[in-house]
């Protein structure tokens, strides 16, 4: 309920003092052809996501053949796109197990957990690397200090995130026990849960102890987010925003920010108010930032949402099927 206030809120918010018949006409006159392929590239990164996943579960399944994945992966983002509460990461997972057996569930949700963490760095890296970029809008501040600064804190920050994995792995033994001294004195009953959901984490993060796994993570990652840039720069184009192809690794960086915050299903309303701040930065009209962001939205948002609810349907599932075993 929070996320749907909030979604209304914000989607209020970014549209209290936009005309609607401006948004229509920006729409109405954009570029058909580059919104078009826009919409190709938006929806080109969710098998590349599928494929990253291959490598990261790699340690507990083998090399996994990449129709299960990318079935799978299509239906947790339409799952995410119709239904509450992020209901698609246990959707994705549920389908992998559910295609493949051998993977068990408790894998496949470790194993999204470290999609996300390098999702993560790849995005801030990216972001901060856009705000270090001579084209970056001179004398923007966040909290009276220069974007320059905030990059180079962003980038050690990013970096000690990736330390911190590294100490986890290099020494499971000790974040373990840590994990069941600190239960076991503030949480005793639920002690052996969060141990295991601490194991859980520790074990997925293997991928970072082989150097091969983690250059193809890590090249998937980047090649993922990429691409998204690009989708989003079309798009900038497609309706006569001049902004660098920089701008849109920013903006990227501000979505990831903004549609992390409990929201509606789909994020409407939150993506919309994160396109807004973020292109501001470069100077973007309101109005025409505003007609990108829901142009963008609705196009790429309808065609992973058609594929992952006809291969729902292709695999069996059902929401019952989802949500019994969500609630074990």
């Amino acid at each position: 309920m929070v996320g749907f206030l909030l979604s209304a809120l914000l989607l209020w918010w970014t549209l209290r003092d936009v005309p609607l018949d401006a948004v229509w006409n920006v729409l109405r006159q954009a570029n058909v052809w580059l919104f078009a392929l826009c919409t190709i590239v938006g929806t080109a990164i969710f098998p590349m996501r599928a494929r990253k996943w291959r490598p990261i579960l790699e340690p507990v399944a083998g090399r996994l053949p990449f129709g299960p994945l990318w079935r799978s992966t299509a239906i947790g983002m339409m799952m995410n796109n119709v239904f509450p509460l992020r209901a698609g990461e246990f959707a994705r997972a549920f389908a992998l197990s559910r295609e493949v057996p051998a993977v068990a569930m408790t894998s496949a949700l470790g194993s999204l957990a470290v999609d996300r963490i390098f999702d993560a760095l790849v995005v801030f890296l990216l972001m901060f690397a856009a705000m270090l970029d001579p084209q970056f809008p001179p004398g923007a501040t966040i909290a009276g200090r220069s974007m320059s600064d905030v990059a180079v804190g962003g980038v050690a920050l990013v970096g000690a995130a990736l330390a911190v994995c590294y100490v986890i792995v290099l020494h499971p033994q000790f974040v373990v026990g840590l994990a069941s001294r600190v239960a076991g004195r503030l949480l005793p009953a639920r002690r052996d849960l969060i141990v295991g959901f601490v194991e859980l984490g520790v074990g997925s993060l293997g991928v970072l102890r082989d150097t091969r796994r983690f250059a193809a993570v890590f090249g998937w990652t980047l090649l993922h987010w990429l691409t998204h840039a690009l989708a989003l720069w079309l798009g900038f184009e497609a309706v006569g925003i001049e902004a660098p192809l920089s701008a849109a690794l920013f903006l990227q960086g501000v979505l990831a920010i903004g549609v992390a915050v409990p929201s509606s299903p789909g994020f409407f309303g939150v993506f919309e108010a994160a396109a807004s701040v973020g292109l501001t930065v470069y100077g973007v009209p309101k109005e025409l930032a505003v007609s990108w962001a829901l142009g963008y939205h609705l196009l790429t948002f309808v065609p992973i949402t058609i594929l992952g609810a006809l291969y729902f349907a292709r695999v069996g599932l059902s929401v019952r099927d989802v949500t019994n075993a969500q609630s074990r």
